[in-house]
């Protein structure tokens, strides 16, 4: 069906534009404001066929008219649609539902720059997907929007975007086999405000092939019950997850409840996790970890983890971090299957190479409020303004020969079961209390000013 020239000439009060819009048939005066009616177009909610050919058709004429297609109360069954450039599709929130019934995808949008999706129920019926595809999945596009969906039974991701720019935002995704949100290569993107509830192996995923700039934006999610479908040591079962991408930012989420991490960084450089509430974590909660230079780990809760915050993988390239202000409590000593057994847990925070640690608080670290170095693979370390209450040790710090220079000052320390401040060769502790001793022997080791009770 054509939409004809009268008809686009009643539409352009919505569209902002100069030249149409449509007149409007009163018993379509509900949709008005949100753009041309599915329905003037041929498409019927609750009709119960599958309307593929129908939906497609209705969306190439409303995005070549660059109108947004409104889509009324009711289900609509329908395979793979292709989005065209300018395609919005605009829908009633909770009660504008899209059955899959099958395809490479629900929605896809290759190099077809600024479409958008919002207020619509998109259900995947777990009807199987294609390896690495999501019930929506986008390519190569900018000024993509996606917000105030409902997506459910996806069997892959919930959303795959490879080279995107644009905005996930405000969108809640349940159940998703695989992660809920996975982003590759981005080019410029917002992740923020969604609710995303029992993904099969992460939360929101931000990838990079070549570990340069991504700067993504993960803020204000609400993420909860992720697990670990796929297996592994860890990359698998995050709350979010940021691999070989530089520059992102992930700050202000709320994270309850992951198989291994809140927020795992991995070969991340400048990466930030600040502001984050963590809680229910089977492994580290908050991670640095592999071939990265620059972390900042601030401000952020964590409660009820096997360690709360590691800067880690000196040996890989794993260096310089700042551990600042967080609040890290509860530590359990154990780890998730699939962890080598011989790795630490009940750990506050352990950082290795070029780290301030400074400001946190510490309590219930059955093994050690702070960690500082791994044997030989420590360098560089500061450890000032703390408080650790009722630990193992307060603070364990690694005096292996070859190990390298620490300032452990002005610390406070309570209630440390195995000694204040201890020196280890590795796991193995080697020194007396270093708080009440000294640092001795241990020339690479500035300890003053600490406060033990």
């Amino acid at each position: 069906m054509d939409i004809d020239r009268r008809r686009l000439l009643a539409a352009s009060a919505f569209a902002g534009t100069v030249p149409v819009a449509l007149t409007i048939p009163a018993a379509a005066a509900p949709l008005s404001r949100l753009g041309i009616d599915a329905a003037q177009l041929g498409v019927r909610p609750d009709s119960g066929a599958d309307q593929t050919l129908g939906i497609q058709r209705a969306i190439d004429e409303a995005a070549g008219a660059r109108i947004p297609l409104a889509f009324g109360p009711g289900v609509y069954r329908s395979g793979h649609l292709n989005l065209p450039a300018g395609t919005q599709l605009v829908g009633v929130r909770g009660a504008t539902r899209f059955s899959f019934t099958g395809g490479q995808s629900l929605f896809s949008v290759t190099g077809a720059n600024h479409a958008s999706l919002s207020g619509l129920v998109l259900d995947g019926g777990e009807r199987p997907l294609p390896k690495d595809r999501g019930l929506v999945h986008v390519s190569e596009c900018n000024g993509i929007r996606i917000s105030d969906c409902d997506i459910v039974g996806a069997d892959g991701h919930g959303i795959a975007l490879r080279a995107v720019a644009g905005a996930i935002n405000g969108n809640a995704i349940a159940g998703a086999a695989d992660a809920a949100i996975f982003s590759l290569d981005a080019r410029g993107l917002s992740i923020a405000a969604n609710t995303i509830r029992d993904a099969g192996n992460n939360g929101i995923q931000v990838f990079r092939w070549d570990g340069k700039d991504d700067g993504t934006i993960v803020e204000n999610n609400r993420i909860e019950n992720t697990n670990n479908r796929s297996g592994g040591a860890g990359q698998y079962g995050n709350a979010i997850n940021v691999h070989r991408a530089a520059n992102v930012l992930v700050r202000g989420n709320r994270i309850k409840g992951a198989t291994f991490s809140a927020v795992r960084g991995n070969a991340a450089s400048n990466i930030q996790i600040v502001g984050n509430t963590a809680t229910e974590l089977g492994e580290v909660a908050l991670y640095a970890e592999f071939g990265f230079e620059g972390a900042v780990i601030a401000n952020n809760i964590v409660d009820d983890a096997a360690l709360g915050a590691v800067v880690t993988n000196f040996k890989e390239g794993g260096r310089l971090a700042v551990v600042q202000g967080n609040l890290i409590r509860n530590l359990k000593n154990r780890r998730p299957a699939g962890t080598d057994p011989k790795d630490g847990a009940g750990i506050g925070i352990a950082v290795e190479a070029d780290a301030a640690v400074t400001g946190n608080v510490v309590e219930n670290a059955p093994t050690a409020g702070l960690w500082l170095g791994w044997g030989h693979y420590f360098r560089d370390v500061t450890a000032t303004g703390n408080i650790v209450r009722n630990a193992g040790v307060g603070i364990a710090v690694s005096v292996l020969p070859g190990a390298g220079n620490a300032v452990i000052a002005d610390n406070l320390i309570a209630g440390a079961k195995h000694g204040a401040i201890v020196g280890m060769e590795w796991a193995k502790p080697v020194s007396g209390d270093l708080a009440k001793d000294g640092a001795g022997r241990y020339a690479q080791l500035a300890v003053n000013g600490n406060w033990v009770r």
